[in-house]
């Protein structure tokens, strides 16, 4: 019996050390399955927050990015609608007259063209006037098709160099700005026939390669600076029409004889003291106005001048007082000029006479006295 109790109580021992290190493996594989469990949740959780750094600076990057982009395009998309829209107001002001294709604007602001004009390429003639505009355009150059570009009463304040591209330009008009000089690039617009740089006020000079502007035959300086004509306008072969009014001219060149196509010459208010013997040989010449000068005689050789039809000496000191004849009818009276045509004849004539009667008190010996009486 004795034997038996010691096998059970071995085999209990056995059993319960075997269960004990059951329970022990059991506790260490269930504590190496949470380790394992936390490992793969904490590699999990580092794998979501690389993911979610990755995602985040991506993210970031993009913001950064389309910040950048939407900075970068808004003002570019800006300027694209703007000028959309400058050139649709542009294209409201585009009329057809005679032929033409015309960009007319008139005392509304636009101080200055969008290059968005230039896809009006097509234009053919330009009227903007009381428009502000401060300059001409340097792609004006690429107009090819203008005729006429006629930007008066502005403030502009120079002509660029472009202007010599407009071969095909045939009027040009700048009247009224604060132009101060011309360039000679000008000279190469050679279907040029008007130019009128009227009131710009301090314009004193042309550049000499102006005369070879070929087809000019109007060119209107007044209301400017010259102290002179320009030799570029006595080399203008076909001008006919010149007005240098209001000026600050003190005399006429000799040279003026080279202006055989000139038919109307305006020269009110300068300063001219005298006429030379030379501007009788001015063929053509129909319309002179000299009012307003400095002049004390008229030449005797102006009487010879076949063309003349108008003339007006008013407002000069001459020397010699002459009456006209009084007209024989109404019509006569409405018609007579009192510094005109007449009178300019009428003073020659006198102006003859007088010089007769001192050339014959001159010649005529006086005459002897008998001292015997």
């Amino acid at each position: 019996m004795s034997g038996n109790g010691v096998c059970a109580g071995a085999v209990n021992a056995v059993k319960e050390v075997w269960e004990k290190r059951i329970q022990i493996l059991t506790e260490d594989l269930k504590r190496e399955k949470e380790f394992k469990q936390k490992r793969v949740n904490a590699l999990a959780n580092i794998q979501c927050r690389v993911c979610s750094d990755r995602l985040n600076r991506k993210v970031s990057v993009a913001s950064v990015l389309a910040c950048e982009l939407r900075d970068s395009l808004s003002p570019r998309l800006v300027r694209i609608w703007e000028e959309r829209v400058t050139l649709t107001r542009l294209k409201e002001k585009v009329t057809r007259e005679n032929g033409r294709v015309i960009l007319k604007i008139e005392q509304e602001e636009w101080k200055t063209l969008p290059s968005s004009l230039l896809k009006l390429n097509q234009l053919q003639e330009w009227q903007l006037h009381r428009t502000g505009l401060l300059k001409i355009p340097e792609f004006i150059g690429r107009f090819q098709n203008l005729i006429v570009l006629d930007l008066s009463r502005n403030t502009i304040s120079e002509i660029p160099q472009g202007i010599g591209l407009l071969t095909r330009l045939q009027e040009l008009t700048l009247s009224y700005n604060k132009i101060k000089t011309v360039p000679p690039e000008l000279s190469n617009c050679a279907s040029l026939e008007k130019l009128e740089l009227a009131v710009n006020r301090d314009i004193c000079e042309l550049p000499p390669e102006l005369g070879r502007l070929t087809k000019l035959t109007h060119l209107d300086l007044s209301m400017n600076s010259f102290t002179a004509i320009p030799a570029a306008v006595l080399s203008m072969p076909a001008l006919e029409w010149l007005d240098l009014g209001s000026n600050q001219l003190e005399q006429l060149p000799d040279a003026i004889e080279r202006m055989q196509s000139l038919h109307t010459l305006w020269l009110q208010r300068n300063e001219i003291a005298c006429l030379p013997e030379s501007i009788s040989s001015l063929k053509n010449l129909g319309t002179l106005v000299l009012c307003n000068n400095k002049l004390q005689d008229i030449p005797a050789c102006m009487g010879e001048m076949p063309s003349l039809r108008f003339v007006n000496f008013r407002d000069n000191p001459l020397r010699l007082e002459v009456t006209l004849p009084a007209p024989e009818s109404t019509e006569e009276e409405e018609e007579q000029e009192l510094f005109g045509l007449q009178f300019m004849h009428t003073y020659i004539q006198e102006s003859r006479r007088q010089a007769d009667a001192a050339a014959d008190r001159a010649t005529t010996p006086p005459a002897s006295t008998d001292p015997d009486g």
